[in-house]
Formats: structure tokens, C-alpha cells, sequence
């Protein structure tokens, strides 16, 4: 039995302050030690919840041998990739260990850890217990007692066994576990994992398990499984992939569904599965990297599977989806309402393309695309085109899929035309709101009819007779004789849901302060008596005063807002919305 010790390299206080955010990550660790060890295989036993059985890693990598040992696993927080390298010695893998704390990571979550490695023809072994470093001065000094014998040189591979669970972590979970393995090893050929004597598989990604088996016509017999994850966030390498004879081919696939208009691009982030296709043995390239070019049995495979990955897409998602286009079309349905009825049908399948185009972006993205649509549908007469479809529809497949692909381009081209035009009209604003002597009366007249600019949310807002009638006759009791020529300028609005927005204006050269602020909220108490519902103020200016009150001392629904950054919001919305139509953005 030999005294051993630790060797400390400088980066180790500002690493061991880094916390592992849960016991299954920090059981990961050894994980990735085993992958660096170039093993084929590990096995982790977690113990029943409450019990005292110990948790044992145990892998069939190359093991350490002593000189090992002593030189770099003991040579604490030491960068493995800058002694060996980026890839391990045999197979040539991207190295993860990369803070040389990996081996500590059994000490976050148990109080005693035992080491035990084999590699030619010899055994070595130590246990190490949290308590010897709260005993010890300093790590250096912290004693250990190497055990070394003999054993048969067939013999390789590390098995870490931790013993006393710290009691106050939670514990290890293993469904949660496997979750978080299998987005890192799943996909890898030569490396087995198993938790529990279960092996890793495609069920333990969270979500929407699928296994299905067919026997297609040429390409035989077809075993698919796949889950559509309900997890935060995207898979890691999400896909299908094609294994052949046991054996993986290329990357993973979505069988077309990544070219298919109105899937949703992010919820392709949620597949992960594979399917075993052994009749695919000769399109399979020569590098196997691969299926060859314009594969009949492949565009076989494709066919069957994409449908069935849509449907547990759809069961999995497609409420979302369906409650998102609800809230959407609650906010427009007024306007949904105006429309003829031929163009309220093509509305409402362009809304649910466009919320399955743009799935997983924020609303505040979206609204300003579905707005535009409207506005193109309101003041476009798309009757031509739905009269070709209409009359494609009971003659040839080519004519209708023509009148299809024209139809899409006159979408895309009238909605590109729209928002370009919106951006011209902002770069008049703009030039009006420059000039010093723009009267208040002046952005009035230009904004009453476009409240858009001043975001989705009143967008919905219009003017209307009663309204204008109740504005002038206020201001005409109250700004009266010598008062007159400083009347506030003052827009009153309503939307479909009967919900107010009164905007006060000032002209662009003035400085907003405080008082004109005050006078706004009493314009709002002036005329909520005949209103009898919520109002909305929006105090709109060049520049804000510093007496302005901040945000958490205002009242309730009103918002101080100034022309430049109005201008600019509107303008970034327009710009992206045309970047993403494939149009050209506008400085």
C-alpha cells in the first residue's frame, strides 16, 4: 500500500465554486469520463429511492494504470485536451472532460467514493470520503492509500461505486437520468449505455412515444420508433436516422417533412427517432454516408413514414397551434368579420399557415404578418385568383397545382408590397417629425388612420364619427376665447372589443414633462363617465423630460412614447418581416 496525494493546478478555486445543477448531471460526469476513456460500454446502477445501496459506474475503457493515476487523475483540474488532445488515443472521440474536475463530481451527491481500474495485468484501487478534506489543511496534504495487485491482463475498465448519499440532494432519478443521456449518447455508434440494465432508447426522450412496423411493397419489412419531445427547448441532433443492417446511414432525417410548406421549422427540433430498413441494403453509397441519389425505395420509406411523424406532431402540438390561432383571431375578428366570405376562407388557412411557419415566435413577431395579410386581403382583389383554383379544382393536378404555386406568389408578392409601403410612409413620418415646425395637428391627421406604428397592439384601433363628435365638442367647452389656439390635440378610438385609446399628441420639437403627463390622465377621467369601459392613454412626443414620472409611478394602461423610437420600432418589425418574405430590408 503506497501514501499518495493530490496535485493542484492553479484553476481549482474558480472551478470547484461551479455547482452542478442536479445529481443526474453530476452522475453525467462520470459518464463523459467513460467516453474519454474510449470505452464501448458503461453500466449505472442507481439505488432505490431511500435505500443504502451505493450507486456503481462502471465502464470498459482502457482503464489507468498507476503511473496514470498518480500523473493525471490525481492532478486536479489539469486540461485533459491540452496533455492528450482534442481526440482520445483509440477511437478517436471529441474528449468532454475538459475542467479536470469530472472525478469529483461522485463527491457532490455521496459521501464516500471508491475507485477500482484495471489495466495490464494490474489492479489499482483507492476510496476517498468527503470528510478527509474537511479534516485536512490543505488538499496536497490530504492522504490516500493506493492499493495495487495483479490480475489478468484481459481485465480493463474503471468502476467508481459511491457510497452515503448526501441526504439533502435530491435523488437520482434514473428516467430523468436516461433523458439527459440520451441526448448526448444516443446517436453514438460503439458506445452502449445502461441505467438499471435498460439500455438506452429512443422511449426515454421525453414526450409522444411511437413504435410502428410495416412491410412496404419493394423496400420490406420497416420498424419505426420515434418520439415528438414535450421537453423546454430542441434536441440536440433531432431526426430520423436510417440504420441498415444494424448500422447507421448519414444523418438523421425528416423524410421531406423540412421542405413541406407550413410545418412549423422549430417543431422539426422535437423528432428524434430511428427506423430499421434492412432492404435499403443496396442504395446505401459506397462510404456509407449516405443513400444514393433519387432512391425509388427510399422516396418509398419517405412516403409512409411522413405522414404517420405529422399525425403524433399534430396530437402532441396541434392544440397549442389551434389555442394560438383562437387568441390571434379573438384580436382581429372584427376585421376577419368585414371581409367577403371567399376572402375570410382564404384568411383563415393563411393564418394557420403562417402560425405553423412562424410556430415558437413571439406573438409581437407574428401579429405584424397577420396584420399585413389583412391589410393586403382588404384592399386587394384576390377574386382572379381564387377563380382559377376554383376552376382548377375539377380539372388536371398540374393545372391546380399551377394555380396553387401562383396563388402562394401573389400572397407573398402583396404582403412584400404592403410592408414596403408601410416603410415608406415611415420614412415620411419620420421627415415630418423632424421638422421643428410640425404641429401637433399635423402627426395627428398622418397617424389617425395608421395607429399600426404604434405597435400590434393597436393596430385594431379606429377612428370613428361618434367618437371625433364627443373630442371636438370636450375641447370646444374647454379650450375656449383667448385658450383656444393651445388646445390639446387629443385622438379618442375604439376597437372591436369596446376597448378606448385616447392618444394625446405634442408636437415633435417638444420636450415632454411631467404636467403634460398629468394632463392626459385627466382627459382619460373626463371622459370614462361616458364611455363606461377600460381606456388606454398614450402620450406621444419629441423627447422625454427628466420630471417625466418612471414607469412603476405611472397609473395603469398608459404609456409615454416618443416619435424616434415609435419610428424605429415599426421600421425593425417591417424590416424583418421582410427579410424573412425573402424581400430586401429597408435601412
Amino acid at each position: 500500500m503506497k501514501k499518495i496525494a493530490f496535485q493542484v493546478d492553479t484553476r481549482l478555486a474558480k472551478l470547484l465554486s461551479e455547482n452542478y445543477r442536479s445529481t443526474e448531471r453530476a452522475l453525467k460526469e462520470l459518464v463523459d469520463n467513460s467516453w474519454d476513456a474510449d470505452a464501448e460500454s458503461v453500466k449505472i446502477l442507481l439505488p432505490e429511492p431511500l435505500s443504502d445501496d451505493p450507486i456503481i459506474v462502471h465502464d470498459t475503457g482502457t482503464g489507468m494504470t498507476e503511473e496514470e493515476l498518480l500523473r493525471e487523475y490525481l492532478f486536479i483540474a489539469s486540461d485533459r485536451r491540452k496533455r492528450r488532445g482534442e481526440l482520445t488515443a483509440e477511437k478517436k472521440r471529441k474528449v468532454k472532460g475538459k475542467k479536470g474536475i469530472g472525478k469529483f463530481a461522485g463527491l457532490m451527491i455521496a459521501k464516500e467514493m471508491k475507485l477500482e481500474t484495471w489495466s495490464r495485468g494490474k489492479k489499482c484501487g483507492f476510496s476517498i470520503k468527503t470528510s478527509d478534506f474537511e479534516n485536512a489543511t490543505d488538499i496536497e496534504d490530504l492522504p490516500i492509500n493506493l492499493t495495487v495487485e495483479n490480475c489478468s491482463s484481459e481485465l480493463k475498465g474503471t468502476k467508481i461505486t459511491l457510497s452515503k448519499l448526501i441526504q439533502g440532494l435530491s435523488f437520482p432519478n434514473p428516467d430523468k437520468f436516461r433523458q439527459l443521456l440520451i441526448q448526448e449518447y444516443g446517436r453514438e455508434e460503439g458506445f452502449s449505455v445502461e441505467v438499471n440494465q435498460k439500455a438506452l432508447g429512443i422511449d426515454d426522450i421525453q414526450g409522444n412515444y411511437t413504435k410502428h412496423e410495416a412491410e412496404l411493397p419493394s423496400a420490406g419489412s420497416m420498424n419505426l420508433q420515434f418520439t415528438v419531445s414535450n421537453q423546454k427547448g430542441k434536441l440536440k441532433q433531432p431526426g430520423i436516422s436510417i440504420r441498415v443492417g444494424g448500422k447507421t446511414v448519414g444523418s438523421p432525417d425528416f423524410f421531406g417533412l423540412d421542405n413541406e410548406e407550413g410545418f412549423p421549422p422549430k417543431l422539426l427540433e422535437k423528432i428524434y427517432g430511428e427506423v430499421e430498413v434492412d432492404g435499403l441494403f443496396d442504395h446505401v453509397t459506397a462510404d456509407w454516408g449516405a443513400l444514393v441519389e433519387n432512391s425509388e425505395l427510399y422516396q418509398e420509406v419517405s412516403e409512409y413514414i411522413r405522414p404517420i411523424i405529422k399525425e403524433k406532431v399534430k396530437e402532441e402540438y396541434g392544440r397549442e397551434m389551434n389555442l394560438a390561432q383562437a387568441r390571434l383571431k379573438k384580436r382581429i375578428n372584427e376585421r376577419l368579420s368585414q371581409l367577403p366570405e371567399y376572402k375570410r376562407q382564404y384568411a383563415d388557412k393563411a393564418i394557420k399557415s403562417i402560425l405553423g411557419r412562424y410556430y415558437g415566435e413571439p406573438e409581437t413577431k407574428v401579429e405584424p404578418i397577420v396584420g399585413v395579410l389583412l391589410d393586403a386581403l382588404e384592399r386587394t382583389d384576390y377574386r382572379a385568383i381564387l377563380d382559377y383554383i376554383h376552376e382548377a379544382e375539377h380539372s388536371d393536378i398540374a393545372k391546380l397545382a399551377e394555380a396553387l404555386s401562383e396563388f402562394g406568389l401573389a400572397e407573398i408578392a402583396i404582403v412584400g408590397e404592403q410592408a414596403k409601403s408601410r416603410l415608406e410612409f415611415l420614412d415620411r413620418l419620420e421627415e415630418l417629425c423632424r421638422n421643428a415646425d410640425t404641429e401637433e395637428s399635423a402627426v395627428h391627421s398622418a397617424l389617425e388612420k395608421s395607429l399600426w406604428v404604434f405597435g400590434v397592439k393597436y393596430s385594431a384601433f379606429s377612428s370613428n364619427k361618434t367618437l371625433r363628435r364627443q373630442v371636438e365638442e370636450y375641447l370646444g367647452k374647454k379650450f375656449t376665447g383667448k385658450r383656444s389656439n393651445k388646445r390639446p390635440d387629443l385622438l379618442l378610438s375604439v376597437n372591436y372589443a369596446n376597448e378606448y385609446l385616447l392618444i394625446e399628441f405634442k408636437r415633435p420639437s417638444h420636450n415632454l414633462k411631467y404636467k403634460d403627463y398629468q394632463q392626459a390622465t385627466a382627459y382619460r377621467n373626463d371622459f370614462v363617465p361616458y364611455t363606461d369601459t377600460e381606456m388606454k392613454i398614450i402620450l406621444a412626443g419629441g423627447k422625454r423630460g427628466q420630471d417625466l414620472p418612471p414607469h412603476y409611478n405611472k397609473e395603469p394602461n398608459s404609456e409615454v412614447l416618443i416619435f424616434d423610437e415609435i419610428i424605429s420600432s415599426a421600421r425593425n418589425q417591417l424590416n424583418w418581416l421582410l427579410t424573412e418574405l425573402g424581400g430586401e430590408a429597408h435601412a
